[in-house]
């Protein structure tokens, strides 16, 4: 069954290129929409860079930190806004301010308060705090509660309660929470780093690549944070696994 399902997404992939190929003939000009033969070389031609690596893992730390801070801490506001009702209730205009207002307005308040090398963690914290507290809340409000109370009758205790009701009960939505906050997390802090023109980042790569309208530089080093944030979100979801399992033995 999985290898059926990598020849599909493989399949999906190639028919993804044949059109990206297809359209980039039919314009005509590589500095409209450079062809993926194109990207291709030019990504080749940044890896062998000096300064290509450098600037991947400076702009992966920096966003790294800032997901890893929003995930400890949206999950223990949601566990505490699950517990008492009052801090639900202080909490909820904070989190729908944050979960409604814009990233460019972040963005710019870090301008404002921060230092550049700050600045994507900023952002990427606020981006994403909202989609961890709200799973967290959502998943400890969905756990059977027949289960609870079978356990409260058994005399299991408050951590073996935990253990094994409420633990595997949000399993599911912190898994949730972290594949969707991966790739909003990466979305984010690159943005900031183009407005804020953050040196040594891939922001500013980015930046120049419009500047000098290489197109097949931009595809490509956009092409390089689709391949972080993926390889990202997995190693984040298998770590966020082994200790949920952990927790749970």
């Amino acid at each position: 069954m999985k290898n059926k399902n990598a020849l599909k997404k493989a399949g999906a992939i190639l028919f993804a290129l044949a059109i990206w190929q297809i359209a980039s003939m039919a314009v005509g000009y590589e500095i409209l929409l450079a062809s993926p033969l194109s990207v291709l070389k030019t990504l080749a031609q940044i890896a062998v860079q000096s300064t290509f690596w450098s600037t991947v893992l400076t702009s992966s730390l920096r966003i790294a930190a800032g997901f890893a801070l929003a995930f400890v801490i949206g999950l223990i506001l949601g566990v505490l806004a699950s517990r008492f009702e009052w801090v639900r209730t202080l909490l909820w205009p904070f989190v729908l301010t944050i979960k409604s207002a814009p990233v460019a307005s972040f963005i710019v308040l870090s301008l404002i308060w921060l230092t550049s090398a700050k600045l994507a963690t900023f952002v990427v914290f606020m981006a994403t705090l909202p989609v961890v507290y709200n799973n967290v809340l959502e998943g400890l409000g969905s756990v059977d509660q027949a289960q609870k109370e079978a356990a409260q009758m058994l005399h299991a205790g408050w951590l073996r309660t935990v253990r094994s009701v409420m633990i595997p009960g949000i399993k599911p939505y912190l898994l949730s929470a972290a594949s969707t906050g991966c790739g909003m997390a990466f979305k984010a802090g690159v943005a900031a780093e183009v407005v804020a023109l953050v040196s040594g980042s891939i922001g500013e790569q980015i930046y120049m690549s419009k500047v000098y309208f290489e197109t097949a530089g931009l595809f490509a080093w956009t092409l390089v944070i689709i391949v972080i944030s993926f390889v990202f979100e997995k190693l984040f979801t298998l770590i966020l696994k082994g200790l949920i399992k952990l927790c749970c033995a």
